[in-house]
């Protein structure tokens, strides 16, 4: 393969990068500073952002087990949809159980598409502090309930490809950490 021939591979290549962790770990943010450097480096970066999902998506669903299951494979199946297309997709939402996330993982794997998985591993009293959305300032006046990591389960992957800790580094020392990973995997 010469040179004009490994570029262009390197702008087809896609793969989902997900990356899990509680509310306010940090996972949007390092996403969209990960997409900058992707971007620049010419490669087709989309970020599946949970939030805005969750209002066009996933718009009815509510935050049962069942419902946040729901929400997890139907971001997979777009975010695979993706990925099989030469885009890198970038998925931050927390994706509280690990069954849901497996299920992602074998979709992926069963369409021979690269998947990435990335535990945003902010431990939740520095979340609660950073409190972006103001969930756990709600969730502590009673204001809502079923709040991931608070009042109802997160399950920490057992084996991420990457375990970012946040709270110990710069927002972009934690995209490049991640960046480094998908250059050795080949998909950056």
């Amino acid at each position: 393969m010469n040179d004009d021939e490994k570029q262009r591979e390197k702008h087809v290549t896609g793969a989902t990068v997900w990356l899990t962790g509680l509310p306010s770990a940090g996972k949007t943010t390092i996403a969209y500073e990960l997409a900058a450097r992707l971007r620049a480096d010419g490669h087709r970066t989309e970020v599946l952002d949970g939030d805005e999902i969750r209002e066009f998506l996933s718009a009815g669903l509510g935050f049962s087990r069942e419902d946040r299951h729901t929400n997890v494979q139907r971001i997979g199946f777009v975010a695979e949809l993706l990925a099989s297309n030469g885009v890198t997709a970038l998925v931050p939402v927390i994706a509280p159980y690990a069954d849901s996330r497996e299920a992602v993982r074998k979709r992926h794997a069963a369409e021979g598409t690269a998947y990435v998985e990335v535990h945003v591993a902010t431990p939740v009293d520095v979340c609660s502090e950073r409190d972006v959305k103001g969930l756990y300032a709600r969730q502590a006046a009673g204001e809502i309930s079923g709040l991931t990591g608070v009042d109802d389960p997160y399950e920490e992957p057992a084996n991420p490809d990457l375990r970012i800790e946040s709270q110990n580094q710069t927002v972009q020392q934690s995209a490049a950490a991640l960046h480094a990973l998908l250059i050795e995997k080949g998909l950056a």
